[in-house]
């Protein structure tokens, strides 16, 4: 692998010339910046601009795959290889030995244009027994519209065989924006998608509506089919794969291993990027209540930040960090991460880590901004090394170790 060292005393004297942020105030926010929603205030002391920390963690950046066009989504197998999604609708396979494959034979047609493509990847839990993985993707429909969709299939050397739709998105709408895409295996074998609203106006009045899955979490079962403990089991014009509502465009999400809860940030528009804690059949808002404004200056919604019977964000950033990919740090290879989340950064180009108390964030450190990309997912591997993967039509796969 080709690498390069950063310290963090190489970082810090980056500062001066924009290669990073400098070390914080002890005590003050990272953020400086007046936020969009000028006149909103937050609804909890800490759920926004938390204090910045310094982990002093020293790491070298790897680059273990590079020549990849826009690569979206990770996911580890459990022999050590590493899946990677590209955007416009290829699969390869990063080996042990650091040799990347050939595109995966056996994909559907994906829809590529704009914000669509292949997207987030998950592997089954039993996957040394039935070799199932996971993807979504922007599917194409036949009277011109488009949707987000799910799809498995059985990896056999280079090929999916068997290969199954088991999700779409409904209703399917003319857009190219806000397909969402990650996907999260809960600890009893469900799996969660985490949807977005589309972006346009039609789409976007649909995050509160319940006969349909746009600006949605769902939860099926790994065969498409629907558990039975979903929330709206049997309420009429109710879609019964629905886990929660009110979303906007989720593109981060992940389970905390230590407490099976699943969370998910999604991006605001300008200002009001969330961090959530998606409850079973609870409404977080999405667009009646947010943070931050459209990007014209306008209120959104209804130009609240608060509405009984809509949840509040645990955390929220005003200015965004524009988040993807998503991450909570259990792994040995760096302890001064121990029990943090970490969120990849697309405009922000950086990876945020937020540091967790009784599922409030108490600390926020901004972290790689030195390699200048934007980061489209954060995954950790066996070894507690960080993954990273860079959303550029030249893109590359980084490994973050310990600096030797």
């Amino acid at each position: 692998m080709r690498s390069f060292l950063v310290s963090t005393v190489f970082a810090t004297a980056l500062a001066a010339c924009g290669g990073t942020q400098a070390q914080p105030t002890p005590g003050a926010s990272l953020e400086t910046r007046p936020p969009n929603g000028e006149a909103q205030t937050p609804a909890f002391a800490g759920q926004t601009r938390a204090p910045g920390v310094v982990s002093n963690a020293a790491y070298e950046v790897q680059t273990a795959a590079e020549g990849l066009d826009k690569p979206w989504g990770l996911a580890f197998l459990p022999d050590g290889r590493l899946l990677i999604s590209e955007k416009p609708g290829r699969l390869r396979i990063l080996g042990t030995e650091g040799k990347l494959s050939e595109p995966v034979k056996g994909l559907p047609a994906v829809d590529a244009r704009g914000q669509g493509g292949l997207l987030g990847l998950a592997v089954d839990p039993a996957f040394a027994r039935n070799g199932l993985v996971y993807w979504a993707f922007a599917e194409p429909a036949a009277d011109g519209t488009n949707h987000a969709a799910v799809a498995r299939g059985k990896l056999t050397g280079d090929t999916l065989e068997n290969v199954q739709v088991i999700f779409r998105q409904t209703p399917s709408i003319a857009s190219t924006m806000h397909y969402g895409g990650r996907l999260v295996f809960a600890r009893d074998g469900t799996l969660f998608v985490a949807l977005g609203e589309r972006s346009i106006l039609p789409g976007r009045v649909q995050a509160q509506r319940m006969d349909g899955t746009l600006g949605k979490v769902v939860r099926i079962n790994a065969d498409g089919t629907i558990p039975k403990d979903n929330p709206f089991i049997g309420n009429p014009g109710v879609r019964p794969e629905i886990w929660s509502i009110g979303h906007r465009n989720i593109l981060s999400a992940a389970l905390d291993p230590k407490t099976g809860k699943l969370w998910e940030v999604e991006h605001g528009a300008k200002g009001g990027d969330e961090l959530n804690q998606p409850q079973k059949g609870k409404d977080y808002g999405w667009p009646t209540i947010t943070y931050g404004e459209e990007y014209s200056g306008q209120p959104v919604g209804e130009g609240l930040t608060a509405k009984p019977g809509m949840e509040q964000p645990a955390y929220y950033w005003d200015p965004v960090i524009a988040p993807a990919g998503m991450a909570f740090y259990q792994g040995k290879a760096f302890p001064a991460w121990k029990d943090s989340v970490l969120i990849g950064g697309l405009s922000s180009k950086r990876v945020v880590r937020l540091v967790m108390k009784n599922d409030k964030v108490v600390g926020e450190e901004h972290l790689f901004t030195e390699i200048g990309e934007r980061i489209r997912d954060v995954i950790v591997g066996p070894d507690g090394a960080v993954w990273l993967a860079t959303d550029n039509v030249k893109g590359r796969v980084l490994k973050i170790v310990p600096k030797s």
